[in-house]
């Protein structure tokens, strides 16, 4: 099950032979993580790539106030790291927890190396997949800086449809870039518009 999930993510937008297959899943580590479980903390080695089979993850930034500030949510299907630390050998800028329980398929740095290395179509696969994670968070950044909150939270729920139920107000405000009361009010204004 788990590795039918991962190479039909990958089926997308490669194709493996056997032995490419057999290679690629030899170099995966499955992971079960405990709701509130950190698989990446702020300031440690961020040294794996993380595909989501079940459950789901946040990614989020804790500033010097203790603030924290949702960047993205990983469910089924999704893959999710602090990618600018992955990628450079830096320690993470971010915090990733389990907000349930959750299993995953890990893929650590040196692995992806190697997997460049033997199978090269997988440069493909993961530039793809960088290019689509790019375009998102620039589509979100000029969200955020242009259209009211209201909007915002229509557009998580479209994006987000199996988080927005399974995640706490705090953490889709905290992702929105406003106050949960604030939420609250749009969430109390949509229901209200649904009915009539």
């Amino acid at each position: 099950m788990e590795e039918n999930l991962i190479l039909k993510n990958i089926s997308r937008h490669i194709s493996l032979d056997k032995d490419e297959t057999s290679y690629f899943l030899s170099l995966l580590k499955g992971k079960k993580v405990q709701k509130k479980e950190l698989i990446i903390k702020h300031q440690q080695p961020c040294k794996d790539i993380n595909f989501v089979v079940s459950g789901i993850l946040r990614a989020y930034y804790t500033d010097a106030s203790g603030k924290e500030s949702t960047i993205m949510f990983a469910v089924s299907d999704w893959w999710i790291t602090d990618m600018y630390c992955f990628i450079n050998g830096k320690p993470s800028m971010l915090n990733i927890e389990a907000l349930e329980e959750s299993s995953i398929l890990q893929l650590s740095k040196d692995s992806l190396d190697k997997l460049y290395c033997k199978v090269p179509k997988f440069e493909r696969f993961f530039r793809i997949m960088m290019q689509n994670a790019y375009i998102r968070e620039q589509l979100r950044t000029i969200e955020n800086l242009s259209l009211p909150a209201e909007e915002r939270y229509h557009n998580f729920l479209k994006k987000y449809p199996l988080a927005a139920e399974r995640v706490t107000q705090k953490q889709i405000a905290s992702y929105l870039g406003i106050t949960p009361e604030f939420l609250s009010i749009i969430k109390t204004n949509k229901q209200k518009s649904n009915c009539s």
